[in-house]
């Protein structure tokens, strides 16, 4: 089951069968965002652009997805595996409140 939303010109999806985030233009994946799901807490563990779209922050746009998608549900934590998710969050303190605290 795929959970889809727009973000300018993209598609956003949850793909919960493949336990991945991604980002769709005109057809073609742009970015991944790989995740592990415990019922409690979601490890992002891996974001990934294809090649040829690397550069233009697609990746943050698929990480600030699931990261709206994450808020919006409000029945997660999120531990940041992926080191592009952990500076992402660095970056952004004002979703500090969705971190797992250890």
């Amino acid at each position: 089951m795929a959970v889809e939303s727009a973000i300018k010109g993209f598609t956003f999806t949850d793909e919960k069968d493949a336990s991945r985030y991604t980002l769709v233009h005109d057809g073609q994946l742009v970015s991944v965002l790989d995740y592990r799901d415990d019922g409690r807490t979601i490890a992002l563990v891996r974001a990934f652009t294809v090649p040829t779209f690397r550069g233009k922050g697609y990746a943050a746009k698929v990480v600030e997805g699931a990261v709206a998608d994450l808020e919006e549900r409000g029945d997660r934590r999120v531990d940041p595996v992926c080191w592009y998710v952990a500076d992402w969050f660095a970056a952004h303190p004002e979703h500090a409140g969705l971190l797992r605290t250890r």
